[in-house]
């Protein structure tokens, strides 16, 4: 089979340096990748370095190799174009239909999905320019990755950080992965939270009550969903897991601390994803210091308060007409059955059932699920990766979403 056929266009900002970790990756994992820079990128990283990573030539000018047709030929046989870094010149020049030089040709014939990682100051961001440019790109069908927030050049900090190269990747990948669908932005315009990892119950400054959630399926679900159009919050319960690009990540680490974040962030919300694991109970008591073996003793029992049930709070409790609540259910035996219960009691309108012990799903890339709906619904999701589950899982969503539209629309039309 062919290779992929990727455009790596770079323009000219600091990170540009982080976009050769980006290359090495297509490259590595089987992508022919076409870097496509601009002379200010040049200043940055120079042809040869691009060249050597990714075995192609470089060129930033239409005249290079004319009789080739490069402005037209490199878009016109892409199946991706990724800019990383896209800098606030470069986003304006994509949004206004630009074309002075051999990237903004190729963003103008490519017809295949298109990526901006987008670098720069905070204030650039922020800029209403910037982000006028941003909504026309995303309008348009482009994706734009929202930047990290962290160190930028000099002693500043704030949003406009390149995000992780890793993360850009998995998110190229997703997008390739959809194929034609990349383009079906069925989340575009909504927002969406997800909880993630496993919630930890200290007992004392050193040890806590904890479960063997890796949270790799909630940021599954959260790259998914930001390939779809989405804005992401995620709620991170103690994940050893690099932030996902274009992603909102907020950290918890108890139950109770997940449950505020789940209040705070689901205002508003379209759909809220209880992905983590959470505890179901807590120490009634903290001890401030370690609690120390006695020869010759017994330890002490530990008693146990309930934590509070986050899912079936937000499921009785929506803070909007139409919000969809999807829940997660480990179980161990009695899989479908248990799950049917469990979908009853909480409330929810969609819950994944999956069968998990200790060599199954936890800290896995794959994983197997039965989508179990308040209508009577089942939705079998064979075994394989995380990223396949989440899709399927919002498919369901994005249907369950419109529905929910229409019904409110048909409520305000009769004045309910």
């Amino acid at each position: 089979m062919d290779k992929p056929k990727v455009v790596l266009g770079v323009s000219g900002g600091i990170a540009a340096y982080k976009a050769c970790e980006l290359l090495r990756r297509l490259t590595e994992s089987g992508h022919d990748v076409r870097v496509v820079p601009t002379d200010s990128a040049l200043q940055f990283v120079g042809a040869a370095t691009w060249s050597a990573l990714s075995g192609n030539p470089v060129s930033t000018e239409v005249w290079d190799s004319v009789h080739e047709v490069p402005h037209v030929r490199i878009g016109q046989h892409a199946d991706l174009v990724i800019v990383a870094p896209a800098t606030a010149d470069m986003l304006a020049k994509a949004a206004h239909g630009l074309a002075d030089d051999l990237l903004t040709n190729t963003l103008l014939t490519a017809r295949c999905p298109v990526v901006f990682a987008p670098a720069m100051h905070t204030e650039m961001w922020e800029h209403p320019a910037t982000q006028e440019n941003v909504a026309t790109l995303r309008r348009r069908g482009a994706l734009v990755i929202d930047p990290a927030v962290g160190r930028l050049t000099g002693v500043d900090t704030g949003k406009g950080r390149f995000p992780d190269p890793v993360e850009i990747f998995e998110f190229a990948r997703r997008v390739l992965a959809r194929g034609e669908r990349a383009a079906v932005q069925d989340l575009a315009g909504r927002h969406v939270v997800i909880s993630a990892g496993g919630t930890r119950e200290p007992l004392d400054p050193v040890r806590f009550l904890g479960n063997r959630s890796s949270g790799k399926q909630g940021y599954a679900l959260a790259r998914t969903a930001v390939a779809r159009g989405a804005r992401v919050t995620l709620l991170s319960a103690n994940a050893a897991l690099p932030d996902p690009a274009g992603v909102d990540v907020v950290h918890v680490g108890t139950a109770v601390e997940l449950r505020e974040a789940v209040i705070r962030a689901a205002t508003g919300a379209d759909v809220v994803v209880m992905a983590a694991a959470v505890a179901d109970f807590r120490p009634e008591t903290y001890a401030t210091g370690k609690i120390k073996k006695k020869d010759g003793h017994e330890p002490e029992p530990i008693f146990l308060v309930r934590n509070p049930d986050i899912l079936a709070e937000i499921s009785a409790d929506r803070s909007r007409p139409g919000q969809v609540v999807v829940g997660f259910a480990a179980e161990t035996d009695d899989v479908l059955a248990n799950g049917r219960k469990k979908l009853a009691r909480k409330g929810c309108d969609l819950l994944v059932v999956n069968e998990v012990g200790e060599r199954k799903t936890f800290g896995s890339e794959e994983n197997e699920a039965v989508l179990l709906g308040a209508d009577g619904s089942e939705t079998p999701v064979p075994y394989g990766p995380k990223e396949v589950l989440s899709d399927t899982i919002w498919d369901v969503v994005a249907r369950l979403v419109s529905a929910g539209d229409t019904l409110e629309q048909e409520r305000i039309y009769n004045g309910q």
